[in-house]
């Protein structure tokens, strides 16, 4: 499997420090260029302070990132609209005395009480988020207001979009933002695989970086409303964000057909595939601001004929109650969302505290193999659905038997933000849909197209290149296979 990427280490702050009158607290995040903290203003009002640092960087990334502390520093300063963060103060960190801190740019901005992010994380897929058309408007116009400004976002993605205590969506994080010149903006090549559009792989990068259309941002917008829209799932189907970035450069090569979602909802469908063409100048064409109003008007027309119907149904209630007629019976509550293929059967002896978190992890899965009867039977023949089992000898524990290593390495399916437990049955469940996942993508690479629940059994146990050099299930895991596969027929996969 393919290392984990380090984590990026926060710049070093002392307890109480000032910067540019505000006083820095708790670590909110931390990426490749700098930090962000939660501050106070001199009146106590609550901001945040972003920290681009160049003391650990090599010189050709301080050059990058300063490139990106000047954009953002440019177009923070110009900012001025109710669906962007807005930018408070801007200093630059004069402290020989703390070499990590000392010349880093101090961006004083205001304050979200969450990202779009931490929502799609805790969000259960399947289902838009609570609040996603407001949430998918607001965004659509602060990124109308920047292109019509002469901008491009240029990374525009869950993480950035900031939701204010009041519920209000804003863009932010403008280190890769561009001003227009004619038809193009330069950025450098920094984009986020999971939302860059597929001719962004192709683009050369020249002295000024790469080149940036807005609709670069009308790609991005069409993912991020999937993504909100269907509870974090993404329309292009891979495990990880390398297979999914492969997966769109195939459908804008015609080589496969856009397959959204079906949990994405009928009315954005239209916006969502627009937003998506595979042609960047059909995408430049499309007016992003009608395409969201159209999918949000037809909200509000059914809204408005649900509460016609209900007031008729008052109305109804009122004249029955005078002639005696007995009262209707009340509306039956709304349709669950459709069983998954391969669903755990009702009467299955897997334990209910962990049906939803199984079905949970297959359905972030595109592959049609990894279904919740395939992860339930593979997790009854690892522990028999015990938290607490272990094998010492082998270093593997917990309901799916982890490595504590090669846990981490696939603990960021986890549906939570922070530390993850490869102990947690819900990290170890998500942790192990998403290897699982990887490891039938891997299979299929080698070119086997049959007995895939047998052979991602085996690399579970082994890994997907022992796999292929036997050809097939390798001997000294066959009865472990085996029990899984009666395991899998009893729930009827």
């Amino acid at each position: 499997m393919s290392p984990a990427r380090p984590e990026h280490r926060p710049i070093d702050v002392p307890d109480g420090y000032r910067v540019a009158g505000y006083r820095i607290g708790e670590l909110l995040g931390t990426g490749a260029w700098g930090s962000v903290y939660a501050a106070h203003g001199p009146d106590g009002a609550p901001a945040a302070v972003k920290l681009l640092g160049p003391a650990r960087l090599s010189p050709g990334q301080r050059g990058a990132m300063a490139q990106v502390a000047r954009s953002e520093l440019r177009f923070s300063s110009r900012a001025d609209h109710p669906h962007l963060i807005r930018t408070l103060a801007v200093a630059t960190v004069d402290d020989p005395a703390h070499p990590a801190l000392d010349g880093a740019l101090a961006l004083v901005m205001e304050r979200a009480a969450r990202s779009l992010q931490d929502v799609l994380t805790a969000a259960g897929p399947g289902r838009p988020v609570p609040g996603a058309d407001r949430i998918l408007t607001q965004v659509c116009a602060g990124l109308t207001h920047m292109h019509r400004a002469g901008w491009v976002h240029g990374d525009l993605k869950p993480a950035n979009i900031l939701l204010m205590p009041d519920g209000t969506a804003k863009l932010a994080d403008f280190g890769l933002t561009a001003e227009l010149e004619g038809t193009h903006a330069y950025a450098p090549p920094l984009g986020s695989p999971d939302h860059v559009p597929p001719e962004w792989w192709s683009e050369r990068t020249g002295a000024r970086g790469v080149a940036l259309r807005p609709s670069a941002d009308v790609w991005a917008f069409g993912v991020l409303a999937h993504q909100v829209l269907t509870g974090g799932l993404h329309p292009f189907l891979g495990a990880t964000a390398r297979a999914r970035s492969l997966a769109a450069q195939a459908y804008a090569r015609g080589a496969a057909p856009l397959r959204l979602d079906e949990a994405l909802p009928g009315r954005w469908r239209a916006a969502v595939t627009a937003c998506l063409a595979a042609d960047r100048e059909e995408r430049a064409r499309a007016d992003l601001a009608g395409l969201v109003a159209a999918a949000t008007a037809r909200t509000g027309a059914r809204r408005l004929r649900r509460a016609t119907l209900a007031g008729l149904g008052a109305c109804l209630l009122v004249v029955l109650a005078l002639t005696g007629r007995p009262e209707p019976s009340a509306a039956a509550p709304p349709a669950a969302p459709p069983p998954l293929p391969g669903a755990i059967p009702a009467g299955s002896d897997v334990p209910l505290a962990y049906r939803g978190m199984i079905e949970d992890a297959a359905r972030r899965c595109p592959e049609p193999e990894i279904t919740p009867a395939l992860l339930a039977a593979m997790l009854k023949a690892e522990s028999g659905f015990d938290p607490n089992a272990a094998r010492p000898e082998t270093g593997e524990y917990g309901i799916a038997m982890w490595t504590p290593s090669v846990f981490t390495a696939w603990s960021k399916a986890a549906a939570h933000p922070g530390p993850k437990d490869y102990m947690n049955p819900g990290d170890a469940i998500a942790a192990m849909g998403n290897y699982v996942c990887w490891l039938d993508q891997q299979i299929k690479h080698h070119g086997f197209t049959r007995d895939l629940p047998a052979l991602v059994t085996a690399a579970y146990r082994t890994s997907d290149k022992t796999v292929a050099a036997a050809g097939g299930v390798p001997d000294r895991v066959r009865a472990h296979v085996d029990r899984v596969l009666e395991y899998l027929h009893d729930y009827g996969g």
